[in-house]
Formats: C-alpha cells, structure tokens, sequence
C-alpha cells in the first residue's frame, strides 16, 4: 500500500536519492498526537556536539601548532579538515539515513564521534590529527541531516518552525562554547583535553535517542545507489575545497588548478542530465528549485563568514602574544552567545515578516559587520569595538541561519535524506572554504582586512542570490509551508 502522498511535495521529489520522506504518522509529517520537547533533547545534546567539534581548536590553535612543531598556515589544517569532511560525505550520509533509519544511524554516529575524538586527543603529530579529525568529520557527517530529518517526521508544520529555531540554538551554543571552551582547557591542562566535554555530551546524547521510543525508529527504505552520481558529487566537492585548501601548503600553482579543474569538472558532469537513470542519486532537474537554492546558498554564505571570522579573530588577537588563547576565546564567545540567544527570535520574526526578509536582513547586516571587523583589522587594537562588530555579526547569522534551515526542510529537495545532506553539505563548505581563506591570507604576510573583506562580499553575494528566480508556490491553508527561500 503506497503512503498517502505529502500536500507540500513538488512533482520531481520523489527522484531525490531514489525515494520520497515517508511520513511518520500525518500527510505533512509529523507523529500523532502533540509530542512534547523532551525527544528534542538529544537530538538537539548531538547537534551540539557536531558543532562544538567543528571549532574546539580555534582558540588553541597556537598552542596545537607550537606542541606539534608546525606552522600556523599548516595547523590551519586540523581546523578546515572536519568541515571538509563533513562537507563531502553529508549528502552520501543523508542518502544512508533514509536506507538505514534515522535513529539507527545517528546514535552510531553520535558514538564514533565519540570514538574518533579520543584518537585526535592522542594524535602523536599532525598527520594523525588532521586524519582524525577528519574521521571526527565523517563520523558527524550523518547527525545534522538525520536530526533535521527527525524533527521534520516528530513534528507537524505548525510546530516544526519553533524545533528548527531550537535547533538552529544548539547549533549556536556549539559555536559559543566551542572557542572558551577549547582557549581555557587548552590553557589550564593542554590542548588534548578539550575533547573530553564532547564525549561526554555525546555518550549522553547517544543513550538518551536510543532509549526514547517517542524519537522515530524505522527501519528505513531500501533503495539502489546512483554510484556514479555519489561518486562524481562527492570528489567533485572534495576535490574543490581540498584545492582551495592546499593553496597554503603546496605552493604549485598548476597542482591547485589541476585538482580545482577536475573538481568542476566533476560536479559539472554531475549536473548533466541522465534520462536513462530511473533513480538518480539527486536528479538534476531539482537542483533548479529556486527555495532550495536561496536557502543553500544563503547557509553557504552565513557559514563562510562563520567560518572565517571564528578563525581569523582569535589568531589576530593572539597574534605576537596580544592575548592569551583563553582571553581570545572570550572575546570571540560574543559572536556566537549573540547567535545562540537570537535563533528562536529569530524564527518568530521569520513568521511574521516573513522568512525572505528576515533572510535578507541578516545577509545585509552579516555583510557590514564583515566590514566592520575589516576595519577594525588594519587600525589599533580596539577590543570593545572589535566585541560589537562580533555581536552584529552574531545577529546576522542569526537572522540567516533559522529561515534558510525552514527552506530547506519544507522544500520538495529538503524532504528526504539526501536533500537535508545536499542542504547542510552547502553549509559546511562554506565553514571549511571560510577557514581554508584565512589560510590563504596569513600564508605569507598576514593581511587580516582582506579576509574579512571578501567575507562580506561572500555575504553580499548571498544576499543577490535571494532575489533570483521565482517564489515557491504557496500551499493552501499552511501559511508554515511557504519556505523561507521563498
């Protein structure tokens, strides 16, 4: 018996990875019922950590590179090494989670995060830090689409806006703890403790999904894998931020343009149609979705400027001794506190201004904040200046990151396993590319300015692309179906 079809879902979603979301127990999603938070609560302790992970090191990053005798551009590597990771495999994990289950896979993910973080906290040199951190970014690379996705199944459309927001918060209070967190255990008992708060979370987030029955357990839907679609998606996306990453490093030029070619290349022959394919690992023609788009492109650029200014902040005041990495971390912990608080304020305004503008909105105001930190670069060290231009950062990624995730989850792409990895994919490469560019700029003289600069055109060119191609059509009588791309 074939499941009753969703009222929001676009003819072509159900090309998305082989198969549609199957509802877990309404038309719209969502369980039967009114579930209350409490199965949000883990869900929300492993997005946590995910995100926590992704910028623990940024605050010690000196002090990682002095006990592993490198240098900073090299050390640059253990932080753009876990969203890279996370970049490539998110869409293949998602594509996995509707095979498997949502729930199953999470918590196996959740408790390799756990494994792989001990490893990198007795990584004896780089290499083997890098490689687990990237094993960390492998590992986390299922959590994000398999919560999204099991928010939308627990959650029917009139209350799935307040758990994004609460989602998007745990994804900011990652971001806030991460930069103290790592800066003062760093200081106070070295930098390969500042794992050890992770597993911890994780192993309570791990237990806490398993255990509550009202956290959806399905077995999943068996589906063929498009391999030579996943395969050309996934190098071409690693293979054109790994350029940008070795830019740095490997300083051939004609190397870095070879592995940046054949990346496009590859995800150019990826968007090639294929009529013969009957279940296409993502069909080409959805990649046209205009909400779906707005919204990935607007998490890129959002993730960009996260991504640049959590790294470029902290090395620039701590840069010749300035501040200690603790003393950092404070400084920094204003841009994400801001986001964390913000989140959920920010999905009530998406509701009733609307999500477009409210997504604008944070764009623009993430773009003069970029501006600011420029500014503020090239001058005297001017720390009460330098903490309001991260608090308006904060409030522009805020206003960014809540209505760009609702796009994406109410989009006929953003509906299965595969959309939400495509979705969050887009948002941690930005991350990685953010922290690969200020690799870029302090491998020779440090030029500060230039990379905040291009964050902010990052962040206006996000802000363009919201005004490209047509609204999504409005579904009848659900004022929540209307995505915020669109």
């Amino acid at each position: 018996m074939r499941p009753e079809p969703e009222p929001e879902a676009e003819p072509g979603a159900a090309a998305i990875g082989g198969r549609r979301a199957a509802p877990a127990g309404r038309p719209d999603g969502g369980l039967p019922g009114r579930p209350g938070w409490a199965p949000l609560v883990p869900l929300l302790c492993g997005t946590f950590v995910g995100t926590l992970n992704n910028n623990v090191l940024n605050a010690p990053l000196r002090l990682v590179v002095a006990s592993l005798r490198v240098s900073v551009s090299s050390g640059a590597l253990v932080v753009v090494s876990y969203p890279l990771a996370l970049a490539v495999a998110m869409p293949l994990a998602g594509w996995y989670a509707d095979r498997v289950g949502r729930k199953r896979l999470f918590v196996a993910s959740v408790l390799a995060l756990c494994v792989t973080s001990a490893g990198a906290s007795l990584a004896p040199d780089i290499a083997a830090l890098v490689a687990f951190r990237v094993l960390q970014g492998l590992s986390s690379a299922a959590i994000l689409p398999c919560v999204m996705g099991l928010i939308t199944e627990i959650y029917e459309p009139g209350r799935r806006g307040r758990a994004l927001g609460l989602w998007a918060a745990a994804n900011g209070l990652g971001q806030t703890v991460g930069p103290p967190l790592g800066g003062l255990v760093a200081s106070s008992v070295g930098w390969r403790f500042v794992f050890v708060p992770a597993i911890a979370v994780g192993l309570v987030a791990a237990a806490g999904a398993g255990a509550d029955r009202r956290v959806p357990g399905g077995p999943g839907h068996r589906s063929r894998l498009e391999v030579r679609g996943a395969a050309l998606l996934t190098a071409g996306t690693g293979l054109v931020i790994a350029s940008a990453m070795l830019v740095p490093i490997v300083h051939v030029a004609s190397v870095v343009a070879i592995l940046a070619a054949v990346g496009v290349a590859g995800r150019a022959l990826r968007a090639v149609g294929r009529r013969e394919v009957r279940e296409p690992f993502v069909d080409p023609q959805l990649w046209r979705e205009p909400s779906f788009l707005r919204s990935s492109l607007a998490a890129f650029a959002q993730m960009f400027c996260l991504g640049t200014t959590l790294l470029a902040v902290p090395l620039y005041l701590t840069r010749s001794g300035s501040l200690a990495p603790a003393s950092a971390g404070l400084v920094v912990f204003s841009l994400p506190v801001t986001m964390t608080l913000l989140a959920p304020v920010a999905g009530v305004a998406a509701e009733r201004v609307g999500p477009r503008r409210v997504l604008r909105s944070g764009l623009g105001v993430l773009a003069l904040a970029e501006l600011a930190l420029a500014a503020l670069a090239g001058s005297t060290l001017e720390l009460p200046l330098l903490v309001v231009s991260l608090v308006v950062a904060g409030l522009g990624i805020a206003l960014v990151q809540t209505p760009a995730a609702a796009g994406a989850t109410r989009s006929a792409v953003g509906r299965v396993g595969t959309g939400l990895g495509l979705f969050n994919s887009a948002r941690f490469a930005g991350s990685a590319l953010g922290g690969a560019w200020v690799a870029v700029v302090l491998a020779h003289a440090p030029r500060y300015r230039l990379g905040f600069v291009v964050a902010a055109a990052a962040a206006a060119a996000g802000l363009v692309a919201t005004f490209a191609g047509p609204d999504s059509p409005r579904t009848s009588g659900s004022r929540a179906a209307v995505s915020a791309g669109g």
